[in-house]
């Protein structure tokens, strides 16, 4: 059980003023039996006027500071870190340095409280998010299995379209579970690294190379853009092989129909390389742009469910390009299609 402190007002004022009252008039009995005869009331006076003056002193400069620093470390105790609203006082002694520390601990104490009440927020909204994600392709993944045992095994053409939906459904599941493998890693700080120099356009001409068959499902073409020269650049060859993919997957499955993604890559004057993938889709409103990289955000829920998105593509992106000192820049219009990009150093900078 927590133990909450309760003020106590001018407590050590009273115990420290009678020690003082008795301390005075022993010292006047003991001047009175050397020689300086002082009547009975006046030695009882003096010591009862030095008694209040010294409890009112006291009660004055350290009773009421020390009130205020049981009144502040009450509150905590209370889970009230409330934000102070006084204006800091010069400090003049001990007592206001503790006091200081008091509400210093008691800002510190506010943040740790709200930041706790954030992760606890964000941790309802991932597993919210992650249970939808698993029921939705588990569920259909159910329905089509029931459909097929009551009777459409019989029927070729139907067994054969829900198989293919049962795998749709299955890879997806398996891509959900990869990436949130990968989220893992990343928030753990697992996220291995290997930065070494490679060629771009071969990285590019690999990652275009893999997306053909659903860029050509899509009516989507994939083009290139890399001037001869190019210099090598240094990162993590797999990881930028993930970032690439990611980016193209998204121009592709967001695309219009005979529509272009083309991948980018010029030197800038710092010395590094910018590489941006372009297309010509749907495009994004100015306002959830800043959201894009929030771990399954989706500007349209239903349509990306739809294309087989897990949500956390653009998240995982955002990191691996942090990893690597860079970021993500995103440039969209509703209509007119999307650019993003990003920078990695040359070998020669």
């Amino acid at each position: 059980m927590r133990h909450v402190l309760r003020p106590n007002h001018g407590n050590l004022a009273l115990r420290l003023s009678w020690r003082v009252s008795l301390l005075v008039l022993i010292t006047l009995f003991l001047t009175a039996l050397i020689g300086f005869r002082l009547p009975l009331w006046v030695v009882l006076g003096i010591s009862i006027i030095v008694g209040v003056g010294t409890f009112l002193f006291i009660r004055w400069i350290v009773a009421r500071r020390i009130a205020r620093l049981q009144t502040k470390l009450a509150k905590i105790g209370e889970d009230d870190a409330t934000p102070s609203t006084n204006t800091p006082a010069p400090l003049r002694d001990e007592l206001d340095e503790l006091n200081e520390l008091a509400i210093e601990a008691n800002q510190r104490i506010l943040y740790q409280m709200q930041e706790r009440e954030r992760v606890e927020h964000y941790r309802r909204e991932f597993l919210g998010n992650v249970s939808h994600e698993l029921k939705t392709p588990i569920f259909a993944i159910q329905g089509f299995a029931e459909t097929l045992l009551d009777g459409a095994l019989e029927d070729q053409r139907v067994r054969r379209a829900f198989v293919k939906k049962v795998l749709r459904n299955a890879t997806r599941l398996g891509n959900l579970a990869e990436d949130l493998a990968s989220v893992a890693r990343i928030e753990m700080g697992e996220l291995s690294m290997v930065l070494k120099p490679f060629n771009l356009d071969e990285l590019i001409e690999e990652v275009s190379e893999s997306l053909e068959s659903l860029a050509a499902d899509r009516n989507v073409t994939i083009r290139s853009a890399v001037p001869s020269g190019l210099p090598p650049v240094i990162a993590d060859r797999s990881r930028i092989s993930q970032v690439l993919s990611n980016l193209i997957d998204n121009g592709i499955k967001y695309g219009r129909d005979g529509g272009l993604v083309e991948i980018i890559a010029r030197p800038v004057p710092d010395g590094s390389v910018k590489i941006s993938v372009v297309d010509d889709g749907i495009g994004i409103a100015l306002e959830h742009i800043p959201r894009l990289t929030e771990r399954f955000f989706r500007v349209e829920p239903s349509r990306s469910s739809k294309l087989g998105g897990t949500g956390l593509g653009l998240a995982i992106v955002k990191h691996i390009l942090g990893a690597h000192n860079s970021q993500l820049m995103i440039e969209s219009l509703l209509e007119s299609g999307s650019t993003f990009g990003f920078t990695l150093p040359t070998a020669d900078a």
